[in-house]
């Protein structure tokens, strides 16, 4: 029981940055109907701008996370507006594809500069040091990074039901002529919707970056994300959140549970694929997400 409570309570904190970064995935879908392929290669970006703030230049860690939003914000400004604001108006598919390149990119551009060898932060962001967790020890490491992705899941909640910003960001999700006719600047709530997933991404890099470090593999995250995004809805915001909690408990209790009954290795790599089949062939637009009928 103890060995499936670990696995559990490893899940929750996985599934909350699973979650951090969907929150990425489903406001860009919301705000523009664009499926970003580039959500990991951000994260991946921001993980590797805080680990040169930290390690190479000794900048404190309080300073280093904030300048790092800061670059995650103008890295987001200068795509959106270089590259996906004159794609404005173009097929889907072709953006979808423009987003597939900037992954290509991104990540070429990290293995120029950093390599791909895995890198730790040093010094760690957490205390590393083990508390007992009802009766289970537990990381410290843990239980900051899912604290901290709970805080920040919380306070985007209240961002986009309360602030003004959120109001038309929900607005423009609903119908852009809609907003437009409103006064709302939509290409504006774009680039607000490209910062936003741009940050949370950056902050998931940098939480994962403390548990397990940093290499170029950090930027298939995104896409073992989609499964969560897909489960919550992907143009659900809080099933994005929960999709990400569900999908990554469900990914540790399968590679634990097969890998010690049958010996099987490397399911957890393979897990979330398994259940965006089965979630799709079940609930097709997820547990939140809205149904789309056409009428003819």
């Amino acid at each position: 029981m103890e060995f499936y409570l670990q696995l559990v309570i490893s899940g929750l904190v996985l599934g909350s940055i699973y979650a951090l970064v969907a929150l990425g995935f489903a406001i860009i879908f919301k705000s523009t109907s664009v499926v970003n392929f580039a959500q990991g290669e951000l994260m991946m970006f921001g993980a590797y701008f805080c680990f040169s703030m930290v390690v190479q230049y000794k900048v404190p860690w309080i300073w280093a996370f904030l300048i790092t939003i800061l670059f995650s914000i103008v890295l987001a400004l200068v795509v959106e507006r270089l590259i996906l604001r004159p794609m404005i108006g173009e097929p889907v598919i072709s953006i979808i594809m423009v987003t597939i390149g900037l992954s290509s990119v991104l990540r070429s551009i990290v293995t120029a500069i950093w390599g791909t060898q895995i890198q730790v932060y040093d010094p760690p962001l957490f205390p590393e040091a083990t508390v007992n967790l009802i009766g289970i020890p537990t990381s410290q490491v843990y239980l900051w990074s899912f604290g901290l992705s709970a805080v920040l899941l919380a306070l985007f909640a209240v961002f986009f039901k309360y602030s003004k910003a959120g109001v038309a960001m929900r607005a423009t999700a609903f119908s852009n002529q809609v907003a437009l006719s409103m006064g709302i600047p939509v290409k504006n709530i774009f680039a607000l919707a490209w910062c936003i997933a741009s940050v949370v991404s950056a902050i998931g890099g940098i939480l994962i970056g403390s548990i397990n470090g940093i290499n170029v593999q950090l930027g298939h995250f995104g896409l073992k994300v989609f499964p969560a995004v897909i489960l919550g809805g992907l143009d659900s915001i809080p099933g994005a959140a929960i999709g990400g909690l569900i999908v990554g408990v469900l990914e540790n209790l399968s590679d634990g549970v097969l890998k010690t009954t049958l010996g099987l290795s490397g399911i957890k790599e393979v897990a979330p694929y398994v259940f965006l089949v089965i979630i799709l062939m079940i609930k097709p637009y997820g547990l939140f997400g809205k149904k789309e009928i056409e009428r003819i």
